[in-house]
């Protein structure tokens, strides 16, 4: 049996949370999961107690803090010494304690809510690939994800609104696809995508579900199974590409 060594980047709640249980079920699996706050990590914690530390392990990382990826980098380095998997599930739609919601039109746009949307949903995965690539060079599969949305895709806006997002979302998908070209001269079997879950039942996307036809609201389980569905069909042809949960390619 082959150990698949992984990386789930915001693995404490929602989507990432869901992965990780779906992830475990492989007794092959090896996880790493990230969160910025471990000793709130309850879940997390409850299912390291039922698993053990050498099957799952708590990292501290802020997506926002270049310096602590490098340090989640170094403790990532010593359990493994190279990832076949590494999902970046980290996202910011809205913040209600800094009053900062998807904008309605131009006049709702504030610099410093673009900023805290950017840092999320673009530099941060920019810079888990550029600390954590090293890691996945290594010649064989790999496949480092990030979750992106359709919002981003710029062909298919057809409704405008939600400025940050969309165009944090859009940003995120250029630099998966630089990324990926540069990282293909390295390990022609890395697959570097963005993945567009749906709308899942999260804190996320919570104050925007009631326009949600209930058919189309998908739990995290739900979400992570179709997702992980993807990422095992996934082909080094497909590098740089944007997909949602169905498989399907989204165009840029």
């Amino acid at each position: 049996m082959t150990t698949k060594h992984i990386l789930i980047q915001g693995g404490a709640r929602g989507l990432g949370l869901a992965l990780v249980q779906q992830l475990l079920e492989d007794d092959a699996t090896r996880i790493t999961a990230t969160t910025r706050r471990p000793a709130n990590a309850d879940a997390l914690t409850s299912l390291q107690g039922e698993v053990g530390e050498q099957r799952l392990a708590i990292v501290a990382l802020d997506i926002t803090d270049e310096a602590s990826i490098r340090e989640a980098r170094q403790a990532v380095g010593a359990r493994h010494e190279r990832l076949d998997l590494l999902i970046n599930c980290a996202g910011l739609l809205h913040d209600e304690a800094n009053d900062q919601w998807p904008e309605k039109r131009l006049a709702d746009i504030q610099p410093e809510h673009f900023a805290a949307s950017f840092a999320v949903n673009a530099t941060g995965p920019a810079l888990m690939i550029k600390h954590f690539a090293d890691l996945m060079t290594h010649g064989e599969r790999a496949v480092l994800a990030s979750i992106s949305a359709r919002v981003g895709s710029i062909s298919d806006n057809g409704y405008g609104g939600w400025y940050g997002y969309r165009a944090s979302k859009a940003a995120q998908n250029q630099l998966t696809r630089t990324a990926s070209i540069e990282l293909a001269r390295k390990s022609k079997r890395l697959i570097c995508v963005g993945l567009h879950p749906g709308t899942v039942d999260t804190d996320l996307s919570a104050p925007f579900q009631k326009r949600v036809p209930d058919k189309q609201l998908q739990t995290p389980i739900q979400a992570a199974k179709h997702l992980l569905g993807v990422i095992a069909q996934l082909t080094p042809d497909d590098t740089g590409q944007l997909f949602d949960w169905a498989g399907k390619k989204i165009a840029p």
